[in-house]
Formats: structure tokens, sequence, C-alpha cells
């Protein structure tokens, strides 16, 4: 089922310009199989070692189990399809696959495939539902201030220091009771605010974020990094406070994104910084399994090490409700937001938030990097190049008329909203979505379109032109889609006419 997202403003890691250090070699690759051939990263053995209490061999040997599970849980995944319930690693060493289905026929596949079954009651569709409705129930509250899926307990949990408070808030939602878990939890939420992704960047004279990943946009180059740092239109300066980029998109709550164009003076690297003069490299950004390890570059505290503990956490800080984050064991602290998160050489996704701190330790959550390069048309800049994306489909202003479905709402300065009726709808053929905006003439309008893919709202389509008004084309697949109306700025009334097949 759909779930809702969050727009944020704020910092970002910083891509180190014109000069990096070359990372260097590492004398034993990771040997998963005669197919998988894997140098570790400059860094991460030891930051592993250090975080999760390894000895070198067993850092080593743990990277080698995710790498070659990783497959396996992909395929499995595929399978199962609407009886899959979730995956995870087990063991110090990741050396177990746990792949859990809601059909105790699908035992002998999974463990076929070389994973270990685990029979549930509800899918991980039923599962992302569930927290959909919770997340309606505990959005404008601070009680439960950290929702996920847990696949592990196929529940979904909620932290709260009331528990009390939060079950009853929970009881006055639809959903069954025997599906989520409140757990008491001092966990506190806040924004970790303060170009090789994890160096700092300043936003105005001294709000400091960390860089994310480089990235592409057609002839234009710059990294992502998380929304809460700036909004669409701030400039930032480097770590060196020398004039670097403009934010070209930013969204925050809802989603924790934003991405920076950057001047002639800095080049992208597909690099993340290691916290000890080197860098590792990015190759691409397969979304890691839970249970995985991943590392964290930010600018305040360097590169740290843990494992990811739930993919889809929704997150209330005081400044709004931020959906579809990982939840990690690794630490952070303010000035390390929008930094790196990279499993082996994978690109995971921007610091958000977290609680917590590295002297006593603490929880960060990362917005996952899909989303940020799906939402803005980005193309993450790898070890082996960047193919700017396909042009988006043609889009013009107009009269809202003919369409089957007409809704009227308005929208404040910066707000964001998403119709049909903040929900959504579902389209039972393939064929074509059109969508036509109407607003204010005073204002400046934009319309997204996103599809759900089982896991999460991608948006498939933009129409961001610098007049409110804006028309969608598409051709699409079966599925539930929905629309994102935007005030960039301006106030005031507008129409949304929308037909689907």
């Amino acid at each position: 089922m759909p779930r809702r997202h969050a727009t944020i403003t704020g910092y970002l890691l910083a891509i180190t310009a014109l000069t990096v250090t070359a990372a260097p070699a590492i004398a034993r690759p990771l040997t998963a199989d005669a197919a998988v051939v894997v140098k570790p990263p400059p860094g991460m053995l030891a930051a592993l070692q250090r975080d999760l209490h390894l000895t070198a061999e067993q850092a080593q040997a743990r990277l080698i189990n995710e790498i070659r599970l990783a497959s396996v849980e992909k395929r499995l995944r595929e399978e199962l399809g609407e009886n899959f319930g979730g995956a995870w690693f087990t063991g110090d060493l990741a050396q177990t696959l746990v792949v859990a289905t809601t059909d105790k026929d699908d035992t002998p596949r999974i463990v076929a495939g070389g994973a270990r079954a685990e029979i549930v009651s509800r899918s991980l569709g039923q599962l992302n539902a569930a927290l959909d409705t919770i997340d309606e129930a505990l959005s404008d509250h601070m009680a439960g201030p950290v929702r996920y899926v847990d696949v592990r307990s196929n529940q979904v949990v909620v932290l709260s220091n009331v528990p009390s408070t939060t079950q009853n808030v929970i009881a006055t939602s639809d959903v069954d009771p025997v599906t989520v878990r409140v757990v008491s939890s001092i966990e506190r939420p806040q924004l970790l605010s303060d170009l090789v992704g994890g160096n700092a960047y300043y936003i105005g004279t001294s709000e400091r974020c960390s860089v994310g990943f480089s990235v592409t946009k057609g002839t234009q180059n710059g990294f992502v990094s998380a929304g809460h740092c700036g909004k669409r239109g701030s400039t930032t300066s480097g770590f060196n406070h020398v004039a670097q980029g403009v934010f070209q998109g930013s969204t925050f709550p809802a989603s924790d994104l934003a991405w920076v164009a950057v001047n002639n003076n800095w080049t992208p690297k597909p690099w993340v910084g290691n916290g000890s003069g080197g860098t590792v490299n990015v190759s691409g950004s397969r979304v890691a399994i839970e249970g995985a390890s991943v590392c964290r570059s930010g600018s305040t505290t360097g590169w740290h090490c843990g494992t990811i503990q739930q993919l889809n956490t929704s997150i209330t800080y005081p400044q709004g409700t931020v959906a579809e984050l990982t939840r990690t064991n690794v630490c952070a602290e303010p000035g390390d937001s929008g930094g790196s998160f990279i499993a082996i050489d994978q690109a995971q996704g921007v610091t958000s938030g977290g609680s917590g701190d590295c002297t006593s330790g603490g929880v960060t959550y990362f917005q996952p990097i899909g989303e940020i390069l799906t939402t803005y048309g980005l193309t993450l800049l790898t070890t082996s190049g960047a193919t700017p994306p396909p042009p988006p489909p043609p889009t013009a202003p107009g009269t809202c008329t003919g369409y089957s479905r007409t809704i009227t709402g308005t929208l404040t300065n910066g707000q964001s909203v998403y119709q049909p009726n903040n929900r959504y709808y579902q389209s039972t053929a393939g064929g074509l979505h059109t969508a036509c905006l109407d607003g204010v003439d005073s204002a400046d309008f934009d319309l997204h379109l996103q599809k759900w893919d089982n896991r999460k709202w991608v948006t498939v389509a933009t129409s961001e032109s610098p007049t409110p008004d804006e028309k969608i084309t598409y051709t699409g697949t079966a599925g539930y889609y929905r629309y994102r109306v935007i005030s960039f700025s301006g106030s005031g009334a507008y129409t949304l006419g929308y037909s689907a097949p």
C-alpha cells in the first residue's frame, strides 16, 4: 500500500573539489565467489573492527557474506512476490540470510535458494500499510516519534517515552492491535545540522552540513544532501569557505532530501571520505539488506560504522514527520547532516537526524538515495562514470478542463499537499495519466506525479515551470498513484484536474 512523505530543508556533506587524496591500495581482495571480487574500502575494515568489536578477519568475513547473500535476497524477493515478508542477516558475521514468507509452501524454494525460511502472519506490504495507518494517527503527536516496520518480529514498532499515551492514540486508529508493539524508549530524534562525501559545507555564514554524494543533471554537476540543510535558492560555500553552489531543490518534512548545483571551481568525484585522509569509491546504489554493515561520513564526527536496523522508519521531528527513512545504530552529531551512508561501495543515503552521540553511542536515520535521484532527475556519479537521465515528460501550462476528476484547494507559501484527499488513486490498467494544475497568477506552484513501487513512493513525472500552471502527461503501468501539489512561492487557490486509465 502507498505511504506518505515529508519535506526538510537542512545541512549537507561537502564534496571535496579540485584536489582529492587517492585511495590507498588494499592487498587482499574480498572474494565472495568466482564472480564477485571486491576490495574492502580503505578505512571500512578498521571502522567495522572498532564499532562492531570485530577482528580484521571477522570484519572481512562479514563483508564477504553480505556480498554473497545480497543476490540471494534479491532473487527470492522477486520470486515470492506478495508473500514476501522481509529479509535480514543474523549472526555477528552476517553468515545467515533469513527470508520471511506468509506461505509455508515457499519454504523449499527459500532453502534451495540459500537462505533460512521463516513463516510469518503478515507480508511486508501489509506491514507497510499498517505503518501508514499508524503514521496518520501519530504524525501530530510527539508521543511516538519513531515508528518502523520490524520484519524480524513481523510487527510495526513504535518507540515512545509515554507508552500508555501512545497506546491510547493508536487505539483510535483502524490498525489491528496485534500488528503494532509500543516499546518504552528514550530515543529523541533531532536534526543533525550544525565535493567528496562527508566534507563540510556552509549555508549562509554559520550553518554547517555535510556533503552526501556527487551527482549530475544534464550539464550540471553537484551533490545531494539533506533537505533540512537549506531551501531552494540558498547559496553554499565549501569546507574552505569558498563559494560553492546553489540549492536547486529541497524537501522537508515528509522527506529529507536536497541537491546543490556547484560552480566550475568544484569538481565532483565518485568518492566518500573515510575519515583518515583516504576515500572510498562509489560504484552504485544497490539497497543493503537489514542487518548489513553500513558506514557514515560526516564533517563533525568523521567515519563511523554499524548495521542497518530497519529500512522503513517514520520519524517525527519537532519540525514535522519524515517517512521511509532507514534506521541504523551508527552514531552521529550535529553538523553530520547530509553526509554519506555507504555499504561497501554502494551509496545508501544521506544523514537526516539521530539520537545520542558518538561518545555514549546512539542511532542515526538516513534518507535513502533512490528517492533523491528520482525526485530531482539526478544521476549518481560512480567510478564507472555517469549517464544523464532521459529528459522529463513534456509539460505545458494551460486551463484545466476536460479531465475525469477535478479537485480544488489552497496552498500557503512553501506548503505541499497530496491529492486526491491526502491519499492516492489506483489504476487497474496501464495507459496514459494526464494532469493539469491551474493556480493563482501571483504564485509559483509545481506538480509531481508519484507511483508506489511496493516499497516506497517514486516520483515518475514532474512539471516545475516558474508559473502557477503545470501539465503532466505520463504513460505508466497499473498501480497506485498520487499527485503532489507544491507551492515554491506564493499562496492562493488552485484547481487540479486529472485523468487515469
